[in-house]
């Protein structure tokens, strides 16, 4: 007597399980001439939208808008989310928004590069899109919302490859190719891309002024348009290697470059009592980023339980050259010259620790997280004489300064399930150190610490429709260019500074929520308050 078993895995939506139904069986051996046994193979529809607890999930694996097109777009199209054609994020109107990937942050997405970043990170590498409007306590949220990126994994045994591309007017184009092989217990997975982007970018701006002791009054227009072109380029790597049955680990690394030289002519028009000054501001760039990124995780699965340990370590690094041609209109005068540049590095390391097991009714997760990130920013301003070529430095807008910040935070969560009720409870102790350091000067360092704990609530009403309540206390912290001490040049009629004294922001969050699903038609409606205290604001 034969016998033929099978293990099956709980089967999850959109997975295809290939197996006879006589499994576990005795079966007869095969006779000749006998016809063969039947498969049945049964397909289950992947929910495009999932509600869980403290997140949303969107699947966009078949999205035709991702096929082609950046994060930027696959953002665009993600209920929740709203983005701005320059790359600032909001969600449901909260602009303060921290996004992951898989589950972790990088140094690319982190500051003011997460624009360019989020504008060429292919969207056909984009599983689904998690949001998180109250994170928990397991979460470093830096006091807002939540935008996990999560990439696509394919383990299946077997090899495989693929080819894809686009075209577009404006003489926009992409290719990449991808592929993984998976074996028992090994699966290597990869991917390169080259692509030509480009974005339309238009500015007007107006600044009216008054001097109350002279009584002088003027005023101020400035107006650009250019299309930026952008040539792309990333690789990535792969490797997930199972040691056992419960043990297993995963190396990734990744490298993307950008460059741009975009022309952009500024025409600027200065009124004054004295009469009309206008010309055009000619800069050609270049612009230069680059990032990497490789991650190391080791993971354990036992009897109700997981352990996850991960290191990571990512970087940036930027030039945006600010180098300009002044070209008089009225009066009629000599052409001005300016050099000038901003670069920036900025390097973040990442250690954490995530436990979680399952009891009677629910289960209860803990974890480590221990963050050291470094952004160095420098600022160059010089006139230049166009005879000789000489550079005069603007001792105002040439400066460099660094910032480090170091966080460690523990947390604790435990999930509970009874009946129609399900609830997360979650407390997290974080400690920060901030240095602001000058490259001439003395340093400023503080720290803060604080205890937040977080409340996530869900009734279900009937199998489709529940009540949601969400509560949380967490810091955030200053942006670095928020903290920079000196004065930098961002165009010919705008100067920022910023505020080394500055403390975090201290959030309270509140959230009250209903969800309702149909065949063809989800739908929520939501109330929110918000309170911080320490508030960082702008002054223009």
């Amino acid at each position: 007597m034969r016998y033929q078993t099978w293990d099956l895995e709980p089967m999850r939506p959109g997975t295809t399980i290939f197996a006879s139904l006589c499994a576990l069986l005795a079966l007869p051996p095969a006779r000749a001439g006998e016809p063969p046994i039947a498969t049945v193979t049964v397909t289950a529809r992947k929910e495009p939208v999932v509600k869980k607890l403290d997140r949303t999930v969107y699947d966009v694996s078949s999205m035709a808008r991702a096929a082609n097109g950046t994060a930027q777009d696959v953002l665009q199209a993600t209920p929740e989310v709203s983005v701005t054609a320059d790359g600032h994020i909001a969600v449901k109107g909260n602009a303060q928004v921290t996004v992951l990937v898989d589950g972790k942050p990088t140094a690319a997405l982190s500051g003011d590069e997460r624009a360019v970043a989020l504008q060429t990170m292919s969207g056909a590498d984009i599983a689904s899109v998690e949001v998180i409007t109250n994170p928990s306590a397991a979460q470093q949220a830096n006091g807002g919302a939540i935008v996990n990126i999560v990439l696509k994994r394919d383990r299946k045994p077997g090899a495989r490859a693929q080819l894809r591309g686009s075209a577009a007017d404006q003489g926009l184009w992409n290719a990449a190719a991808s592929g993984d092989m998976t074996t028992k217990d090994l699966s290597v997975h990869g991917s390169l891309a080259y692509r030509h982007d480009g974005t339309r970018k238009s500015r007007r701006s107006a600044v009216d002024r008054h001097d109350p002791l002279s009584g002088e009054s003027g005023q101020t227009l400035q107006a650009s348009e250019v299309f930026v072109r952008r040539i792309v380029q990333n690789a990535a790597l792969g490797v997930d290697y199972t040691l056992s049955e419960t043990d297993s680990v995963s190396l990734s690394a990744r490298h993307d470059e950008r460059r741009s030289r975009p022309l952009l002519d500024t025409l600027n028009m200065v009124r004054t009592g004295a009469g009309d000054t206008i010309y055009h501001r000619i800069s050609h760039g270049p612009n230069e980023q680059s990032d990497d990124s490789a991650s190391l995780a080791y993971t354990h699965r036992g009897r109700g339980t997981a352990l996850k340990a991960t290191v990571q370590r990512s970087r940036t690094n930027g030039l945006v050259d600010k180098s300009y041609q002044d070209v008089f209109v009225a009066p009629l005068r000599a052409a001005g010259y300016g050099r000038g540049a901003t670069r920036s590095a900025r390097r973040l390391d990442q250690a954490t620790l995530d436990w979680s097991r399952r009891s009677e009714h629910g289960q209860w997760g803990m974890g480590l997280d221990l963050q050291d990130e470094v952004i160095d920013l420098a600022n160059y301003q010089a006139a230049v004489d166009p005879a000789t070529g000489v550079e005069a430095p603007d001792a105002d807008t040439t400066n460099a300064y660094a910032v480090t910040t170091r966080l460690a935070a523990a947390w604790l969560t435990r999930q509970i399930t009874h009946s129609q009720w399900q609830v997360l409870l979650g407390g997290r102790f974080e400690r920060m150190a901030l240095r602001v350091g000058p490259a001439q000067g003395s340093a400023l360092a503080r720290h803060w610490q604080a205890f937040n704990p977080s409340l996530h609530v869900k009734y279900a009403i009937t199998g489709k429709a529940d009540l949601t309540l969400a509560y949380r206390r967490s810091l955030q912290r200053p942006d670095p260019r928020d903290l920079n001490p000196f004065t930098t040049y961002v165009d010919a009629q705008n100067l920022s500074r910023g505020n080394p004294g500055l403390d975090p922001q201290r959030l309270t969050a509140w959230e009250i929520g209903t969800d309702a699903a149909g065949d063809h038609l989800n739908g929520s409606l939501g109330a929110f308050h918000r309170v911080s205290r320490s508030t960082v604001t702008d002054a223009r």
